[in-house]
């Protein structure tokens, strides 16, 4: 479907859930519903006030009493003709004033809206920036406490409002520089009158400071991918239901009990962590067990962080450091990388914490970030939680966070490159091109628009609003 070509048609939707409730929305918007308002509930509605009436099928009878709300444009959240319908929430009796209003608005081609496609005229009509709309999904579909209230900073606009302050800054710094390519008989040093190098190293780190939080905001909104890695019997199965409080993995002193991926969602000071439990990592002559311990490849290839689980009890066991090795060996590069040395309830603390260097030079592994835990117990886990948190670069608390999407993430990536590039043509000649420079800026700005959506092409734009609900 091309919504472009048919933006101009007046929609209609039920905005309010499936199933049945007290109250139920039914929303219209379009450029000239004054006369569908009118036939519906036969009188002329004061503009935003909520008037209580009934409202009748085309043979007069009453489909429902409750209270109809007109907002004339351009004040209204599309920013088009607004009218909303509010009566009993069972789905009979919604459609059956849904189809009224599609009757009546039939002239003026009135349709069932698409998914998002209330939102999206917002956008269009100027009422929210891109990065807003979002947000309005997020709100909606936000599974915790401070991913709803990050998703209404957002939409209040405080990711708009600092990429627009960093948009206003390299606005000034392009028109210095494209100023200068209009009138190049100036005998003008431009870099070092304007202090081009001195500005683009302030907008680079005004830009670090919103990655930031950009950065903390994705995590609330999407959560943090952790995978479970270990050889069979280290307790990452025991560590999952500890992490979850339930008994969601099978936990066995059978190696191999685990043939298959478990996962399970928990929160961790508002941001969600994905826990995967995977397949111990060895090889077998099980046919069943190999094709989990693929899948257990593939989960660590894809985290976000990976949890490698150490057996404290078996750290000096025939073979255990080969295969320790190996699995290291086949561990991703760049991945953050947790070790976790389990059943310590059962070991002698202070004498293994000795022996710990020649265990890594044993492994072949340099030493990494380490806790000491007992799933069987809990001693640990909350330290654990926390390195969790460090490792994904989210910080204590929320507030401040706003709400943001990997789009948002990587159109920074994106700007920060071009400016590095800028950075970098100055640095490595005063008498730098101008032409190059203003384009490295000019792409950075588009860029940073992107997430506004003043340079986003329309297919994005489907993608975007397509994840919406039907009626927002």
């Amino acid at each position: 479907m091309n919504l472009l070509a048919r933006d101009g048609d007046p929609i209609v939707a039920v905005a309010t859930a499936p199933g049945r409730g007290a109250v139920g929305i039914v929303r219209a918007s379009g450029k000239s519903l004054a006369d569908v308002a009118r036939a519906i509930t036969g009188r002329e509605l004061v503009a935003r006030h909520a008037t209580y009436l009934p409202f009748r099928d085309a043979r007069c009878e009453v489909i429902d009493q409750g209270l109809a709300l007109y907002f004339p444009a351009p004040h209204s959240y599309t920013g088009e003709d607004v009218l909303e319908l509010q009566i009993h929430g069972g789905p009979v009796v919604l459609q059956l004033l849904l189809a009224r209003l599609l009757e009546l608005g039939a002239p003026l081609r009135l349709r069932l809206a698409e998914p998002g496609e209330f939102t999206r005229r917002a956008f269009l009509n100027g009422k929210l920036d891109l990065a807003q709309a979002e947000s309005v999904a997020d709100l909606i579909d936000a599974s915790t406490e401070a991913a709803a209230r990050s998703a209404t900073r957002a939409l209040a606009g405080e990711l708009s409002r600092a990429v627009g302050e960093l948009a206003a800054e390299l606005v000034e710094l392009r028109l210095l520089v494209e100023a200068t390519l209009d009138f190049p008989e100036e005998e003008i040093d431009f870099l070092r009158q304007a202090q081009a190098q001195q500005r683009l190293q302030a907008l680079q780190q005004t830009l670090q400071q919103v990655q930031v939080r950009t950065r903390q905001g994705a995590l609330l909104r999407e959560g943090l991918r952790v995978v479970l890695a270990g050889q069979p019997n280290v307790g990452k199965s025991s560590l999952l239901n500890a992490l979850a409080g339930a008994e969601l993995a099978i936990v066995t002193p059978i190696a191999g009990t685990t043939r298959d991926k478990v996962s399970q969602t928990i929160q961790i000071e508002g941001v969600p962590l994905h826990i995967v439990d995977t397949a111990g990592l060895r090889d077998s002559a099980d046919v069943v067990e190999r094709i989990g311990v693929e899948r257990s490849w593939h989960a660590i290839a894809d985290a976000d962080v990976v949890l490698f689980l150490h057996d404290l009890t078996r750290l000096h066991a025939t073979g255990y450091a080969q295969a320790e090795a190996d699995i290291a060996r086949g561990l991703p590069q760049g991945v953050p990388l947790l070790h976790v040395f389990n059943k310590r309830d059962r070991v002698d603390v202070a004498t293994l914490t000795l022996q710990l260097p020649q265990v890594w030079s044993d492994w072949g592994m340099e030493a990494g970030e380490s806790v000491w835990i007992s799933a069987a117990s809990g001693e640990g886990l909350q330290t654990l939680r926390y390195q969790l948190l460090a490792l994904a670069g989210a910080q204590q608390g929320s507030e401040g966070v706003f709400i943001a999407r990997q789009r948002h993430v990587q159109a920074l990536a994106q700007t920060r490159q071009h400016l590095d590039a800028a950075l970098r043509l100055i640095e490595l000649d005063a008498q730098a091109p101008l032409d190059l420079l203003a384009e490295e800026l000019r792409l950075a700005h588009q860029a940073l628009m992107a997430i506004t959506g003043q340079y986003t092409p329309d297919d994005l734009l489907g993608a975007i609003f397509s994840s919406f609900c039907i009626g927002k």
